[in-house]
């Protein structure tokens, strides 16, 4: 295990990944490449029905500084600069789009790990900035933490999160209250064998204002040391599962589908993602 509690996005990361990362119902297309100088490029494409959309990242690594500029398929520019460890455990990021009127995107991040806390800072490049702060104290069996928004031109508080981690050997146990604290979510993962990958996974989440409950379980398993199996279930009805193969190192080929056992007569959903790297 890692030092330190990490960042508010970290708790529940494990349980959010085995349940939902890799599983698509789009057709995607990534291929990067890298020049002599080490400049890495990279294009992707997506198929979501009829719409297509693409886009081309190219990064730069100088050093500690990190800067990625990104076009997209309606000519927009995205660039976010990235500054790693300038000091012990600090990292900063700053974002932005071109064109944009005032900049609406554009944002100024601070990150700093320390072995007993992890905090972020962000706040919007405008005249009216939406300012955001999250926080994690400490240490990387216990973490308890708060995540909040701050809208200064309307004056109130956007966002209110607070979450809960525990993890122990192979176990980790979430619990947040998201939404201003309409909902609560506990989220549970456990490495069943480390040798074949398998995993378990589960997450229940409670809506106060409607009283909804959805509970979603998953599990995972290396067929071999380069295909792993994913499959998933919740309450609704909905099952999922994907496989996913490492042809050759970094290149993935991942086919995935969905289907509503609760209307078996409507046609499952199949995504493929391809991803390329030399």
């Amino acid at each position: 295990m890692s030092k330190g509690p990490g960042l508010y996005s970290d708790i529940g990361k494990k349980a959010r990944d085995l349940l939902y990362k890799d599983y698509n119902t789009d057709q995607k297309f990534t291929l990067t490449t890298y020049s002599p100088t080490g400049i890495a490029l990279t294009a992707s494409s997506t198929k979501k029905g009829e719409l297509f959309l693409a886009d081309i990242n190219t990064q730069l690594k100088h050093k500690n500084v990190t800067t990625d500029i990104k076009v997209d398929t309606d000519s927009n520019l995205f660039t976010t600069i990235t500054v790693t460890e300038p000091a012990p455990g600090l990292k900063t990021i700053l974002s932005f789009r071109i064109p944009e009127p005032e900049l609406k995107s554009g944002k100024a991040e601070v990150q700093y790990l320390h072995d007993y806390a992890g905090i972020s800072a962000s706040i919007g490049l405008t005249a009216n900035p939406v300012a955001n702060f999250s926080g994690v104290i400490g240490n990387n069996v216990v973490a308890l933490g708060g995540d909040l928004s701050y809208d200064t031109k309307t004056g109130v508080f956007t966002r209110l999160n607070a979450g809960l981690n525990f993890t122990k050997d192979d176990l980790i146990a979430s619990l947040t209250l998201n939404e201003k604290a309409n909902a609560l979510n506990a989220s549970y993962y456990h490495v069943v064998n480390p040798v074949t990958k398998t995993a378990v996974g589960a997450e229940v989440s409670h809506r106060f204002s409607t009283k909804e409950n959805t509970l979603t379980l998953g599990t995972q398993h290396a067929i071999d040391s380069l295909t792993t199996a994913k499959l998933r279930f919740n309450n609704f009805g909905l099952a999922s599962g994907l496989i996913q193969h490492e042809w050759r190192p970094k290149s993935f080929f991942t086919i995935s589908g969905e289907v509503d056992t609760k209307a078996i007569e409507k046609s499952a959903r199949i995504g493929i993602a391809l991803a390329l790297k030399p």
